[in-house]
């Protein structure tokens, strides 16, 4: 007697976002093991990231560009700030160099702030810089400056003045500019603190400062200070310790709102300040990938930097020698604190920036690009998303496959392959398909509802008859990105269950 099929759906496949931390034989089917060049659609569905298209058009060959910031003028309008291992531009489309006459770019690694209609650039070992829209110069040189500026590698902005650490000789003492001006720092309010006593769990190094919720955070390698009371130094007070987590990457740190994120040994963090408790409580937003993740940062020599954007709702954390951008989705967390994440392979900024009018922006090659549309710089990507281990609720007896079945969303024109697998074999059967081309017709000049005019969004629902058996199965998709988005709506298998094995 013929064994009655037993079917399988994966509503929202990848919902949940990577998965290589727990055993993917206990995983809910809306976890991934492979979610390359994706990120989470405000729909909740896994579909492809944008890609990037240059908008340098002038002076930007061979620029390679390694920061981007941007400049706030004091009437409120900005300006994009950049630099190269050599130089220092201004512009977009056009980059113009600004760099001062008598300066040498170390190797344009800056750390920057804006204050009072001037945007400042710090690099441990050089002299720090200044760009006022009009003049670009070394701090030292202006008219206004007096005392000794730190040449520190990490700066900041708050409380009205500037706030610098980390200097060549020095990584334990913070230094303050006077209010509203970074040229002064030996008259008014400026001054310093040597933190090197305060350290709860002995000797630390300062790695990154941030300001959150009206305090200014001190980051350690492996602790944290929390000082309130910074709009006057002068008196400001430790309000909180946070001993056993640090920074260990000084451009992963961003404000989301009501949160900010750091990288620390352990992976992402989230310090989610409660100030009616007068706590400083951790969430560990990188739980699903942590080994990944702190494996990874270990083993990166070069630059890690990150961007948060409200507009795409993520959080990118990029290591630059590994080639490798995670993608965290800061909609709302899992059950579990963490947040839902994708891989980019592909992408590989120099650095990253989201400017005010939500513009988010990569440094190249050739100069700045723009996160937009659905190609890099003209070329395709591979979109890959694969299933955890699926048992089809009977973990000790065979499965056979015979159909599959999966609805796309998008994807006009473009190859897709569809795999199965068992057993934990990367020996995938694979079924190769092209999706529908989607012809939009001109306004008023096509005929409506009869296949030339399509005012909805496209939808494939390919299917494939499959073969082989094995006790758990895997499926996944890749598709080829070629200029219009890739979403995956669902995907259903059928099966015979078979006898124990």
């Amino acid at each position: 007697m013929a064994k009655q099929l037993q079917s399988i759906a994966i509503q929202a496949p990848g919902f949940f976002g990577l998965n290589t931390q727990d055993s993917p034989t206990s995983l809910s089917e809306q976890f991934a093991l492979v979610a390359d060049n994706c990120v989470i659609d405000q729909f909740g569905r896994i579909g492809a990231r944008k890609g990037w298209d240059y908008i340098t058009t002038t002076n930007g060959t061979g620029t390679n560009l390694v920061h981007i910031s941007e400049f706030i003028k004091s009437d409120g309008t900005t300006e994009v700030i950049s630099a190269s291992a050599s130089n220092i531009y201004e512009g977009t489309t056009t980059l113009t160099d600004i760099t001062p006459a008598s300066y040498t770019v170390s190797d344009g690694n800056f750390d920057s702030a804006n204050l009072n209609g001037v945007i400042y650039l710090f690099r441990e070992g050089s002299d720090p810089v200044y760009y006022d829209g009009t003049t670009c110069d070394e701090v030292s040189a202006h008219a206004d400056y007096s005392g000794t500026v730190p040449s520190g590698d990490i700066v900041q902005s708050g409380f009205g003045r500037l706030w610098v650490a980390k200097t060549t000789t020095d990584n334990t003492t913070i230094y303050w500019s006077d209010l509203l001006t970074g040229f002064k720092w030996d008259t008014g309010s400026s001054g310093s603190i040597d933190v090197s006593k305060v350290w709860p769990n002995g000797n630390d190094e300062i790695t990154a400062l941030g300001v959150h919720n009206n305090l200014l955070f001190i980051f350690g390698k492996t602790q944290i200070l929390v000082y309130q009371g910074a709009d006057d130094p002068a008196t400001m007070s430790l309000a909180d310790t946070i001993v056993g987590v640090g920074c260990i990457a000084r451009d992963s740190i961003q404000t989301t709102g009501p949160d900010l994120i750091f990288l620390s040994d352990t992976g992402l963090r989230s310090l989610n300040r409660t100030i009616q408790e007068k706590s400083a409580p951790m969430r560990d937003i990188s739980t699903n990938v942590r080994t990944e993740l702190t494996a990874l940062v270990a083993s990166e020599t070069g630059r890690i930097y990150s961007v948060y954007s409200p507009e795409e709702a993520f959080y990118l954390l990029h290591l630059e020698d590994n080639g490798v951008t995670f993608a965290f989705d800061m909609r709302a967390p899992l059950e579990n604190g963490a947040h839902r994440v994708t891989r980019w392979t592909s992408i590989t900024p120099n650095c990253l920036c989201r400017l005010r009018d939500g513009t988010l922006l990569l440094g190249k090659a050739d100069g700045i690009a723009k996160y937009d549309g659905f190609s890099d710089n003209g070329s395709t990507y591979i979109m890959s998303y694969f299933t955890n281990y699926i048992d089809f609720g009977a973990p000790s007896n065979l499965k056979l496959l015979k159909n599959l079945k999966v609805t796309i969303i998008g994807g006009s024109d473009t190859q897709a392959t569809l795999n199965w697998g068992y057993d934990y074999s990367y020996a995938y059967r694979k079924k190769t398909f092209t999706l529908a081309e989607q012809i939009i017709a001109e306004y008023n000049i096509a005929e409506y509802n009869i296949g030339e005019f399509n005012a909805g969004v496209l939808v494939n629902r390919p299917q494939v008859n499959a073969s082989g058996g094995g006790q758990v199965v895997q499926l996944g998709i890749e598709s080829e990105i070629n200029g219009s988005t890739v979403s995956i709506q669902r995907m259903t298998a059928q099966a015979i269950v078979g006898r124990t094995i």
